[in-house]
Parts: structure tokens; C-alpha cells; sequence
């Protein structure tokens, strides 16, 4: 009796050890399945939307993900803000930009010279220790693409996919930028001058940009930032069309946002993914694409 009890017991123990094996395997991704994108370039590791940080998050990724603002020269310049931060940028002088200064250091107020004086590197980043300090300048979009371009002929390397948001919202138009229809208009000119339109996507928070962008070319694909808690349905009839990527907040993203938008046909990207856990969790649920400050930790799960 003794002997069948203990039999009994190993094949539970077995059986158990089966179970979870499966289980286990059942949650293995193929990462390559998932389209990931360096932000910023790759903020975590280089100075934020620079050519370094372009250059390096190659190293990883063949996606880019970028923001672009106006100056007053109407040239289309990589920034997330429309000024100088107090968080990442110094005077001409090296003196540190101060927060109360910043509007008043606005890009649309400035020619790209005035622009490349400004150095948004060299600074500690209170968020990315790791992030190596270089003296640098906020670039230009087309300096950008034409260094990319360049650096991945000479370094036999696939030339990337861009993603560019358009920073903009309705209460600095004519401000801090210029007012939809001419953002639009200067980036789609610079894109197509550049013959790189069929390589890249367009997105913003601000709905009033993604309706022109439809407007002005329809054919372009558009992605449809969201930071709000009101959901997919409710987003989506913002939009008088149906855009090809949500990309929301990452903990905003359940089965259901996934499952809703695929059922339509679009793709699913969050930002700002850092954390392995966090991926693989994503990955998991089915995202079509993630967007990180670190692109070196890609696969590490």
C-alpha cells in the first residue's frame, strides 16, 4: 500500500513538472514578431534625438522613432520640446538653461544657427544615468536623415524606418509652432525632397495634425498617440478616419485594446517600454511594435 501511495505520488510529481514545463513553453515569444523602435534614438544609453543617438540605437533596431518642431527659419528640427529644456540643454556660454527661461528660448524664435549653439548633451540626466554625455546640438531633420542614410551605406547596414512625431497642440499654434496645415505642409516637402516618405510614418497626440496629414496625403501611414484613459472606441471617433497604428501609454494597453484594434486592422505600438518584464508582458499580449529608451535590452528576456 505504502509502495502504490508513493507511486502515485512520483507520477503526480511528474506530471507537474510536464505541466509547467507547457505552461512555461506556451509563454516563449518570438521576439522577432514584434517591431521595436529606439526613442528618441535611444535615450537610455545617448543624448535624446541626436545623430549619435540615431547612429547608435542602429545597433539594435532598424526603426527610429523621433519628435520634430519648427524654427523660425521653418526648417523641421529633431526636438521633443518646442525650446531649449532645463533639464538637458545649455546656453552658447555652457551656462545651464534654466526652467523659467525655456519658453522664452523657443525654437520657432530661432534660425537652426541660433539652434546649434545650444548644447543638449553634455548635462547629467537625472532619469538615464547610463546615458554617456557628448557635447551636442539639437539637429535638423534633414542633417539627420541624410547622416542615417549615409552611415548605413558606408556600414553595410539596412536603412532604417522612420517614426516621426509631429509635437504639436492647439494652444502654442502660432506660438511655439506653426498652426497644422503649414507643419504639415514643411514635413511632407522635406520628406519627399529627401525620398524617404515611403520609409516612414507620421504620428502625434494632437488630432488636428493627423487630420491634416490625411488630408494633405492620404496614403502616408499615420499613428495615433494616446495618453488618455478613455479607450480605444472612444479615440478612434476623434479621428473622421481609421488610423494604421494605436500607440498608447504601455499601461494603458490590455488584451482588449489588442484585440479591438486588430479586429480593425490596426497595429498596436506602446511607449515607453524600458523594463524587460514589461516587453516580454507586452510581447505576450500580442503588441505589433514597442517603443524603448533601451534597445540594448531587446532580447534579454
Amino acid at each position: 500500500m505504502i509502495k502504490l501511495k508513493l507511486n502515485i505520488l512520483c507520477i503526480l510529481i511528474l506530471l507537474n513538472i510536464q505541466s509547467c514545463s507547457i505552461s512555461k513553453q506556451s509563454t516563449i515569444i518570438d521576439m522577432k514578431d514584434v517591431a521595436f523602435q529606439g526613442h528618441r534614438g535611444c535615450r537610455g544609453l545617448m543624448p535624446e534625438n541626436t545623430i549619435p543617438a540615431f547612429e547608435k540605437a542602429l545597433d539594435y533596431v532598424e526603426i527610429l522613432e523621433m519628435d520634430v518642431v519648427v524654427s523660425k527659419d521653418n526648417k523641421i528640427i529633431v526636438s521633443h520640446e518646442a525650446w531649449m529644456s532645463s533639464t538637458i540643454c545649455s546656453h552658447p556660454n555652457g551656462e545651464p538653461v534654466l526652467k523659467k527661461e525655456e519658453k522664452d528660448l523657443a525654437i520657432y524664435k530661432m534660425t537652426y544657427e541660433e539652434v546649434k549653439k545650444y548644447d543638449c548633451g553634455l548635462r547629467d540626466h537625472p532619469k538615464f544615468s547610463e546615458q554617456k554625455k557628448l557635447k551636442v546640438h539639437k539637429p535638423s531633420f534633414v542633417d539627420v536623415v541624410k547622416h542615417i542614410e549615409n552611415y548605413c551605406l558606408v556600414n553595410n547596414k539596412k536603412a532604417p524606418w522612420y517614426d516621426i512625431e509631429i509635437k504639436s497642440e492647439e494652444a502654442h499654434y502660432g506660438e511655439l509652432i506653426p498652426a497644422p496645415q503649414f507643419f504639415v505642409e514643411l514635413m511632407l516637402k522635406e520628406l519627399n525632397d529627401l525620398g524617404v516618405k515611403e520609409r516612414c510614418n507620421l504620428q502625434s497626440f494632437d488630432v488636428n495634425i493627423l487630420e491634416e496629414i490625411h488630408k494633405q496625403d492620404p496614403e502616408i501611414i499615420i499613428a495615433y498617440l494616446v495618453e488618455n484613459i478613455e479607450g480605444v472606441k472612444d479615440n478612434l471617433e476623434k479621428l473622421s478616419f481609421k488610423p494604421q497604428i494605436y500607440s498608447p501609454y504601455y499601461k494603458l494597453v490590455k488584451k482588449k485594446t489588442i484585440k479591438l484594434c486588430h479586429s480593425k486592422k490596426i497595429k498596436v505600438i506602446p511607449w515607453t517600454v524600458n523594463k524587460p518584464e514589461q516587453m516580454k508582458k507586452l510581447a505576450i499580449l500580442g503588441v505589433d511594435g514597442i517603443i524603448t529608451d533601451y534597445p540594448n535590452l531587446i532580447g534579454s528576456f
